[in-house]
């Protein structure tokens, strides 16, 4: 069965989806923004803070159910520049070791939701 997963320290959804799901031991994020839980403003200074508060608020979901960027196998990346990449990469590097990272992919789209620059949803498994 699946269960709803909802964290305060990850943006409330603005829209008709759940911010994961979990169905066993199988966690889906939905797709993170950088959108500051705490006070609900954007974080889009520059592409390296934007990246942070994305990998916060999916950290901020793997947390309330008992996971890390450990547990994670498969990420998907949306970025509006393909020139961020290295940036982008470069924070979210950070936050899993070399050698036991999630299979990704990385896409350039044309549009994001609020017109951001980085969108990432992640998979996981206890």
């Amino acid at each position: 069965m699946k269960k709803i997963i909802f964290t305060k320290n990850a943006p409330a959804p603005i829209g008709a989806y759940s911010q994961a799901t979990m169905i066993g031991n199988m966690l889906y994020t939905s797709g993170q923004i950088a959108i500051n839980p705490k006070n609900g403003e954007m974080v889009t200074a520059n592409i390296e803070d934007e990246t942070k508060q994305v990998m916060e608020n999916l950290k901020a979901i793997l947390t309330e159910v008992n996971m890390t960027f450990e547990n994670v196998f498969k990420t998907t990346i949306f970025i509006s520049d393909m020139n961020n990449f290295s940036k982008i990469n470069a924070v979210y590097s950070n936050y899993f070791n070399v050698a036991t990272a999630p299979a990704r992919e990385t896409v350039e789209v044309a549009n994001l939701p609020k017109f951001v620059n980085v969108e990432i949803s992640i998979i996981a498994t206890k």
